[in-house]
């Protein structure tokens, strides 16, 4: 008997069950009704993963649920979801409900409520979230599908018709995909061919419900799992085609792999649980393609700058926000550093300045991805990081300046010392005393730095002077 088989059979389920799970179970039922543990969160428990919000289903009527528990909130009036608050945390129960056509491959064209749990389950998508548990009946799985054996056998199967299931909801398509990844398990062969024969049905979907299924499969433990799928369904070229226009561009002496290849082993190799990091990586070298040369060896010269361009075109497509574009295209930006023993202090503080030392832990994150992902023995790399990390510190202690806002001047104190008024002179005073202290941080005083700001003025008249 399985791991599973055995968990039903003796009932040891119910154990792991929030106390409120419990509570509102008690409460339909004192109100007639029946109470089941559906979908995702029933698939979790019985893989003994870590379950962030619990699907309870039941027959009571929306009207009839909301009369029989003290409180709750309506979430989806139209689809029948309650959020019902017990013993400090708040579940979503849902009534069972059969749902009409998709004639928009996204939504129902119309929703009916249900006593049967069985249309319910019908509606689903996958087999192993096409199961019920009541926890009144522990030993009791709903099962119509046989969820329960393709659970055992690491299998992702459709429910029913795969072509259908696919038809009323394309993100189907990415879910299986990201199963797949996240769960490490297989796509039965006729569900894999109907979503390779329905891959234009991606088109239909949302920027957004695209992006957070692609955040799903970055957040995996192997994401190039999940593009390798996506390509041979091909489906990456319809929603990432920057990544897929990367397969078959080959590199120098210096890389293994094409740039496809050596993108997902660089995804692989990033911090998992850093999303920004991990984005950063899979969008690092997408203008390579638009920047290769030949010459003696092959070149890419400045990929770096187009490769942040398309990832920040990309990131706006799918509708991430502005802070994390802007985070994912400066550390692609930056990622072509070359440290070298021989930099000077000042060297390195211009580092710093540029790339900001909040975003230096990230970018040396990248970096070490990226070298991984060459496929070769850098044997030094890791060395030339940490290298580098210990002369930042070493920089930091002496309390240098590393922007603007670090000066022992401001503009206000320009604005006095020159007799100007605000405009473009301040900026460009502030800028020139910057890189003066980036040169010599002794210079970082009030003293000196109006003694150079007025030596600086002196040969570079503007027409701001008032006095």
């Amino acid at each position: 008997m399985d791991e599973i088989s055995k968990k039903i059979e003796t009932g040891n389920l119910g154990q792991t069950l929030p106390t409120g799970v419990h509570k509102i179970g008690r409460w339909i039922q004192h109100a007639g009704g029946r109470m089941v543990i559906v979908g995702g969160c029933l698939r979790d428990l019985l893989l003994d993963r870590a379950i962030h919000d619990w699907d309870l289903a039941t027959d009571l009527p929306p009207d009839q649920l909301r009369r029989a528990v003290p409180k709750s909130f309506d979430v989806g009036a139209r689809f029948g979801t309650l959020l019902i608050p017990a013993d400090g945390e708040i579940f979503e129960v849902t009534t069972f409900r059969r749902e009409s056509d998709y004639s928009d491959f996204r939504h129902p064209d119309s929703v009916e409520f249900t006593m049967e749990l069985s249309e319910d389950l019908n509606r689903r998508d996958f087999t192993m979230n096409a199961m019920a548990w009541d926890p009144t009946a522990p030993q009791n799985l709903i099962d119509p599908h046989d969820g329960r054996t393709d659970l055992s056998h690491r299998v992702i199967r459709a429910v029913g018709e795969p072509k259908d299931r696919i038809r009323e909801d394309a993100l189907r398509i990415l879910r299986a995909v990201r199963f797949a990844v996240q769960l490490d398990f297989s796509i039965e062969p006729c569900t894999l061919n109907a979503m390779s024969e329905s891959a234009a049905l991606v088109d239909h979907l949302s920027s957004e419900r695209i992006r957070d299924e692609l955040n799903k499969i970055l957040l995996s433990p192997k994401p190039s799992t999940g593009f390798l799928l996506l390509k041979q369904i091909d489906v990456l070229r319809r929603i990432l085609p920057e990544i897929a226009e990367c397969d078959g561009i080959t590199q120098n002496r210096f890389h293994a792999y094409d740039v496809f290849e050596h993108t997902l082993a660089a995804t692989d190799a990033a911090a998992q649980d850093h999303l920004i990091v991990r984005l950063a990586t899979l969008f690092h070298d997408i203008g390579k393609p638009a920047t290769r040369t030949v010459e003696e060896d092959v070149h890419f010269y400045g990929h770096q700058f187009v490769s942040a361009q398309k990832a920040g075109a990309i990131m706006n497509r799918l509708r991430y926000s502005n802070e994390e574009r802007r985070k994912v295209k400066h550390l692609i930006r930056h990622h072509m550093f070359f440290f070298q023993t021989e930099w000077t202090d000042s060297a390195v503080r211009r580092f710093v300045r540029d790339v900001g030392m909040e975003n230096i832990p990230d970018l040396f994150e990248l970096r070490k991805a990226d070298t991984a992902g060459s496929g070769k023995r850098r044997a030094n790399a890791s060395r030339k990081l940490q290298e580098l990390w210990d002369r930042i510190q070493e920089v930091l202690e002496k309390d240098n300046a590393f922007s603007v806002r670090d000066l022992a001047i401001d503009g206000n104190d320009i604005m006095r010392e020159l007799g100007v008024t605000p405009g473009r002179v301040i900026g460009d005073a502030l800028h020139h005393l910057l890189e003066l202290v980036l040169e010599d941080p002794e210079l970082n005083t009030p003293e000196s730095l109006i003694r150079e700001l007025k030596e600086w003025y002196a040969r570079n008249k503007h027409p701001e002077a008032t006095g």
